[in-house]
């Protein structure tokens, strides 16, 4: 009998740039506190990201969009990340450069309609049984793949599941044991494993678990042991996005010879569209699933063209439309594919359509702040005199350009035997890698030379 998988989750990475922060930063009131969350500043428009948040939390931001306008590195993308993060851990969050619509594999359109599926979610809730436990011991047994002789595959694994009350030793097949390698699953983490389709999901680490490390500070969640039997009847809470659905749906439908070609890019049929739209209002209706509205976020969305445009502002008088956040750092321009020049380089109509918010530039105190955060989240060692070059450099060039100069002087204080940044480190990065000022001047000074 061929295995059935349910469609897991798909995990999209988040920028490195952006990974510390959690929230908005606004207190019980709404008001933004001046660093928190990973946020430091930008308390207007924190303040109206939060309005925007009750908004949609409140149903009321129909036919709606958001759009953030700022200069470059004034935390535009920050803030719809942030945005993304107070509607919730499950909400599906898209993010996308404008200039991606521009395909040659795929039509304009199909771009958007994917990315506007991958930011809808759906909350599946179903009874099943499983297997529970806290891992006692687990073998992999490995092969030689199929496909590439020089690599090695789970072909099966043999785990031993226990509770406070039962224990139980399991041989599973390769897709499990796949499942259980890629994861990392090691002893005593407390897993579960679907008896139906195979899936593997990791719950936590078991609390007291002997020979085990505690930190003070740690990613892991702590779990209590699970009691009862092992192999019982479970409710399951997971979110597929729509998109998931689509190719779930159309992989059924293609020949095994395509198979290997179909995760490439490609359309998907609108047939399969319509047929899992009708799979989630009937699930929607029965009370099986919630649909879950995502975020779609666009950056320079001044990129887009009079056609892209005019398909968001569609989009956004759908029912079933994500929360759209655009971001531009343009003021008057052309609209892309016109000769028409308008704020923001986009069509009034969909101005029309969206809550506006500005972001300014940071000041010393914030790029300051921000600096220490970002040192703190990739683990590299300041002195206060270090930290005040990186202010300065960060206020007569860019908050972005100081913050990249922190790793690459992390590297030269290594190859000196330290651990932490002086402000000679500083100083030899930023001989090293110049600023955009020093950039222009450079082209300047050898224009003669450079090709036109």
């Amino acid at each position: 009998m061929a295995e059935i998988r349910e469609i897991k989750k798909v995990e999209r990475e988040k920028a490195s740039i952006h990974s510390h922060i959690s929230g908005l930063g606004l207190d019980e009131k709404g008001k933004p506190i001046f660093k928190a969350d990973g946020l430091v500043g930008q308390v207007e428009a924190r303040e109206a990201a939060g309005i925007v948040v009750q908004l949609i939390k409140q149903g009321k931001m129909a036919g709606k969009g958001i759009l953030f306008v700022g200069p470059p590195g004034t935390g535009k993308t920050a803030l719809a990340i942030a945005i993304a993060k107070e509607l919730g851990e499950d909400t599906p969050f898209t993010i996308m450069n404008a200039s991606e619509i521009y395909s040659t594999e795929l039509k304009k359109t199909e771009i958007l309609t994917q990315a506007i599926r991958k930011s809808l979610g759906l909350r599946i809730k179903q009874r099943r049984t499983v297997y529970e436990g806290v891992v006692k011991d687990i073998k992999l047994k490995v092969a030689r793949s199929k496909f590439n002789p020089y690599a090695v595959m789970p072909r099966e694994a043999q785990i031993t599941l226990a509770t406070k009350d039962d224990e139980r030793t399991l041989n599973v097949g390769d897709a499990i044991a796949a499942q259980l390698m890629k994861m990392n699953i090691r002893k005593g983490d407390v897993i579960w494993i679907d008896a139906e389709t195979g899936e593997v999901a990791r719950v936590g680490r078991a609390k007291g678990t002997e020979g085990e490390k505690s930190y003070d500070i740690d990613v892991v969640k702590q779990v209590d042991i699970p009691t009862g039997q092992v192999r019982k009847e479970k409710d399951i809470t997971f979110t597929v996005t729509l998109h998931d659905l689509d190719l779930n749906i159309a992989a059924q439908s293609i020949s095994i010879t395509a198979l290997f070609s179909f995760f490439t890019e490609r359309e998907i049929n609108q047939d399969i569209r319509r047929q899992v739209d009708k799979l989630v209002k009937d699930m929607v209706n029965k009370g099986e699933a919630e649909l879950i509205p995502g975020v779609l976020f666009i950056d320079d969305a001044h990129m887009l063209d009079i056609e892209a445009f005019s398909f968001l502002t569609k989009a956004l008088e759908s029912d079933l439309a994500p929360i759209l956040i655009l971001a531009t750092n343009r003021g008057i321009t052309k609209i892309r594919g016109t000769d028409i020049e308008s704020p923001h380089g986009m069509p009034l109509d969909l101005l029309d359509r969206l809550l506006i918010i500005p972001t300014r530039p940071y000041n010393q105190d914030e790029i300051r702040e921000i600096i220490k955060i970002r040192a703190d989240e990739i683990e590299v060692k300041l002195d206060d005199k270090a930290l005040d070059l990186l202010t300065k450099l960060g206020v007569e060039n860019s908050l972005r350009y100081a913050v990249q100069l922190l790793e690459p002087s992390l590297i030269i204080a290594q190859k000196k035997g330290r651990d932490n940044i002086s402000p000679e480190e500083v100083e030899e990065a930023a001989k090293l890698f110049s600023d955009t000022k020093r950039s222009v001047n450079y082209v300047k000074e050898y224009e003669n030379l450079l090709l036109k």
